[in-house]
């Protein structure tokens, strides 16, 4: 798809949804769901449990559009005493994040002193709000079955599946974590990577000679994922200023579409190169929505992740690396596109500002990738609504 043909541009402010009757007919739903809750579903819970603010509001729509009662099982043995509500703990998580409340007591003083709130996750009385012990076993149980991340997949699946979107952009971000780092030991294997005999001219490579980034060419998608480094470990970025700044934790990559909707995410160690997480986030969303174009910056300069965009039938336009005393100046059609993938730069904005992301107090690979997608789904849902209007 060449970048030539104008009938397929999206620019700033439009994108090809518009040619879209599938996606069309999608937004008229969303609005006319919209419309709905503010014209009578609104009004008539406002008279049975009391005033709705903006934020409950934007709860209450969170809520309709996950549809959490499909992701959960709820088991009740014939003895013993009944398991706590998990809709109504995963509807908490998701205030927490609305919210931007920086851990799991400050949540509980909140339902605690707000009924209307406890009511709309569920809960009718002061009693039925569990302990923080109980929310801890939860979200445990949350991490181990990966919950928020299977309903971030369907909600994307529901209302980005038909949608044509334009461009795709893709970073990573640091978090910052409280636990401590993990020492890389000098195992066996690292010896024996060091004995690894040098490739004769001609020779093709070996798997121990292949970087990440090659290996994963014949890789599928569950193996790239297995396969990166998930510990708490140091991590160090070169800031707008040129300086450079370390952190201890994990990174976050994102693939967002057109309208800041992010579309894939992963979770990996805070030293994990960009380039290393961009061919299994570029196959995860291709299995997700259709789009054109991937937008990256030069850390994702490779031929490998080039020839894999290509190979997903997408149009990669990537910052260049500066390589001797010229720099590789894009032509104006690619800069004009490129100018788009500041909205994942704006989802880590909200993520992080707005939705919690940087209160992280939970510890371990799973958790803190549970804690930050709890967040990520009350943005998108925030963004596909505000796409539908």
């Amino acid at each position: 798809m060449g970048l030539n043909r104008s009938k397929m541009v999206v620019s700033s402010n439009h994108s090809l949804e518009r040619h879209s009757p599938t996606l069309t007919s999608l937004n008229q739903m969303l609005g006319q769901f919209g419309a709905i809750l503010q014209t009578t579903f609104f009004p008539a819970l406002c008279e049975s449990i009391g005033p709705l603010d903006s934020k409950k509001e934007q709860l209450i729509q969170a809520f309709v559009l996950l549809e959490l009662e499909g992701f959960v099982t709820s088991r009740r043995g014939a003895v013993g005493r009944p398991r706590h509500d998990r809709v109504a703990i995963a509807r908490a998580f998701i205030a927490k994040a609305v919210y931007g409340l920086p851990h799991t007591r400050a949540l509980i003083d909140r339902l605690r002193n707000d009924e209307v709130l406890r009511r709309l996750c569920g809960w009718e009385s002061l009693s039925q709000v569990p302990a923080e012990c109980a929310f801890s076993r939860v979200f445990a149980e949350f991490a181990r079955s990966e919950f928020p991340q299977r309903v971030h997949a369907a909600l994307i699946a529901k209302t980005q599946k038909d949608r044509l979107i334009g461009h795709v952009s893709r970073d990573a971000t640091a978090i910052e974590a409280r636990e401590k780092p993990q020492v890389k030991p000098k195992t066996a294997t690292a010896v024996a990577e060091a004995k690894v005999p040098r490739r004769k001219p001609g020779e093709p490579k070996s798997p121990e000679q292949m970087k990440r980034i090659e290996r994963q060419a014949s890789m599928s998608v569950e193996e790239m994922l297995s396969d990166l480094p998930k510990a708490c470990d140091v991590g160090t970025k070169t800031n707008s200023k040129g300086s450079k700044q370390a952190w201890v934790g994990y990174k976050f990559h994102l693939d967002v579409a057109d309208g800041q909707i992010p579309i894939s995410a992963v979770l990996t160690s805070a030293s994990v190169h960009d380039s290393q997480v961009a061919l299994p986030l570029a196959t995860l969303s291709a299995q997700r929505v259709t789009n054109l174009y991937d937008l990256m910056d030069a850390a994702y300069d490779a031929e490998n992740i080039r020839r894999h965009s290509r190979s997903l039938g997408h149009v990669p336009i990537i910052e260049r690396v500066k390589r001797g005393d010229k720099p590789v100046e894009m032509d104006w059609s690619q800069a004009d596109r490129y100018r788009e993938r500041t909205a994942v730069e704006r989802v880590y904005s909200r993520l992080k500002d707005e939705f919690g992301s940087k209160f992280v107090r939970v510890r371990g690979h799973a958790k803190v990738m549970v804690h930050l997608m709890f967040g990520l789904l009350a943005l998108t849902v925030d963004q596909v609504l505000r796409l539908a209007t």
